[in-house]
């Protein structure tokens, strides 16, 4: 039971990892893919696991592979790490 726990808790972050970089609010996503933002939040902290079927909305909504969001690896075209490494270049 304790590695389950242990599984959501690594989903949670990577999920609230990718809304971040999305520089989307738990109300927000929650209204993008019709869920509570208690859940989110659930989701976030590890508390909950999802379905497939809110996965897949997750995954298409924050712009991200499942692969990342499962297993945390990052693939070619994820685009959240490149964001992210975007985000802190200048300007110029």
């Amino acid at each position: 039971m304790k590695t389950k726990k242990e599984l959501n808790i690594q989903i949670g972050e990577r999920i609230r990892y990718s809304r971040e970089t999305s520089e989307l609010t738990q109300e927000k996503l929650a209204e993008m893919i019709d869920v509570s933002i208690q859940y989110i939040s659930d989701l976030e902290r590890g508390v909950v696991g999802t379905s497939i079927p809110t996965m897949i909305k997750l995954c298409e909504t924050l712009k991200v592979s499942s692969d990342y969001i499962l297993l945390g690896r990052i693939e070619k075209n994820d685009l959240s790490d490149i964001i992210e490494r975007l985000r802190f270049l200048s300007p110029n």
